[in-house]
């Protein structure tokens, strides 16, 4: 397993760093958010450094979206009472992701929590079918050999 010894989350994982966790195996620690958007905001993050999702391994990867269901579940019984959750994963600066390695954040919903995503001027607009079609055909001749075609 590597881990990052300047990664503030690799030293959470090793139990090296101070966190309120919620859950831990060998694939995955789960922790609550130090700067939660809400009450109950809480991390998956994989338990070996990734910075980025291209650096995932495919196990890692479907373990932290299976842990996040049952958080979520959990969460959804808790005594929060949410009424919706948000799963989001920021993958690069551009993305909005500040902490480089990959983590995959449970955000319980509430009717007027204040937080939600800005769609850009524009957004709504319908590009053309070939214009689809075309990023389409480009993205599938390009997917790695985990392919989602290969699949059952």
């Amino acid at each position: 397993m590597f881990l990052d010894p300047n990664c503030i989350f690799c030293k959470i994982v090793a139990g090296e760093a101070e966190a309120s966790v919620v859950y831990q195996d060998k694939y995955v620690t789960v922790f609550m958010d130090i700067r939660p958007v809400v009450q109950g905001h809480t991390l998956v993050v994989p338990n070996i450094h990734s910075p980025d999702l291209s650096s995932l391994d495919q196990a890692h990867a479907q373990h932290m979206f299976t842990t996040a269901l049952n958080i979520a579940q959990a969460i959804r019984a808790s005594e929060l009472k949410c009424e919706g959750i948000n799963l989001f994963m920021a993958d690069g600066g551009a993305a909005g992701q500040t902490v480089f390695h990959n983590h995959l954040h449970i955000i319980p919903r509430y009717i007027g929590d204040g937080f939600g995503l800005r769609f850009p001027v524009g957004y709504g607009e319908q590009p053309a079918r070939a214009e689809l079609d075309r990023t389409a055909a480009n993205i599938a001749a390009l997917m790695t050999t985990h392919q989602l075609n290969d699949r059952d």
